[in-house]
């Protein structure tokens, strides 16, 4: 087994072959492009070797390279930033250069035999386009609502929205009929945020519809979860990326970073948090279980449960996260299933 780590940049990527024994057997660099691809793959011919390729989980900068090698019938191999930091510090080679991370990264993906495989783009990815936009939307919206807050307390100290209320447009009207009695450049900026802020708002309403409309097309099955909402649901797939690349259920809780880390020697067993994993993904998870304990008399009573056996209600929480992560994930290897049948029935 040969496996070529990739330390990937935005002009070059640079290659280093290990065996199954992590010992380096060549290195090279070539351009980011499908010129430079070819080469790559070119390069790693001459290791006649049951191959595959562990590359750094950074998709901005590698999801070209991803998709070509994959078209060419590679097996490709995402490693985990963090991941491969650890490998890095605990090799004999001190530094740090590309020819070092991309060893790295090699090792590591020898070192953890269930890393997710890479595949080829599809819906996964617009819903991730989709959500990953509205957030930047309303990151802006917050900013010019607290813009607005401070230009509305030097003009009417006691004209004081609630929390959250900005969003709304009766709220905005509200504002705009205040702003009519005051002139001036601080009125003028206010009345711009105004209109910023309504005009983001249309727009990210609208996004949300569309990610609802996709993620019924993916993952219908999702949305049924109790206190799993259209962008909670967006968020699981966007990150998930296709639900094949985990081997297991065990796996994909380990990615989410709500596998409970084992923290005992010698004494009774003990596990800690786990601050790993993806944390968008376990931001969601941790979404719905906050709902579904408001909402949903199951979720009710096994945290009830789990206090009852001794845990705080933050280990109770974090003990239903794992169970929301073992249900998504048959959720979606249901839902991509039936997906994947659809496409041949009607391709046929």
């Amino acid at each position: 087994m040969v496996v070529v780590g990739v330390d990937a940049h935005k002009r070059s990527h640079t290659l280093v072959a290990v065996d199954g024994n992590g010992r380096v057997m060549g290195q090279t660099t070539v351009r980011a492009t499908s010129a430079g691809h070819l080469e790559a793959v070119k390069w790693v011919a001459q290791f006649d070797r049951e191959r595959m390729w562990a590359i750094e989980d950074c998709r901005n900068m590698t999801r070209r390279f991803e998709s070509e090698l994959l078209a060419a019938g590679e097996t490709v191999i995402r490693v985990p930033t963090k991941m491969m930091a650890g490998t890095r510090k605990s090799a004999r080679e001190s530094g740090k250069s590309d020819p070092i991370d991309a060893a790295a990264v090699a090792r590591a993906a020898l070192r953890e035999p269930d890393l997710p495989r890479a595949h080829l783009d599809g819906p996964a990815r617009e819903v991730k386009l989709l959500i990953d936009y509205r957030e930047s939307l309303v990151r802006e919206r917050t900013a010019a609502q607290n813009r607005l807050r401070w230009r509305l307390h030097e003009l009417a100290p006691e004209f004081d929205p609630p929390s959250g209320s900005l969003s709304r447009y009766r709220t905005l009207d509200r504002t705009v009929a205040l702003l009519e009695d005051h002139t001036g450049l601080i009125a003028e900026l206010a009345r711009r945020e105004v209109a910023r802020i309504r005009a983001i708002t249309a727009e990210a309403n609208q996004l949300e519809a569309q990610i609802r409309d996709l993620v019924t097309q993916v993952a219908p099955s999702l949305l049924e979860l109790p206190g799993c909402g259209a962008l909670s649901a967006a968020k699981l797939v966007g990150e998930t990326a296709g639900i094949e690349r985990f081997r297991s259920r065990d796996a994909f809780a380990m990615w989410a970073g709500v596998a409970p880390i084992p923290v005992w020697s010698g004494n009774p067993n003990k596990y800690r948090l786990n601050r790993g994993g993806n944390r968008q993904a376990n931001a969601a998870l941790y979404r719905i279980a906050i709902t579904q304990l408001r909402i949903h008399p199951q979720a009710q009573a096994y945290i009830q449960k789990r206090i009852a056996a001794g845990n705080s209600k933050k280990e109770a929480i974090r003990a239903l996260k794992r169970r929301l992560a073992d249900r998504v994930y048959q959720t979606l290897i249901h839902d991509a299933q039936n997906h994947q049948t659809t496409t041949q029935l009607k391709a046929a």
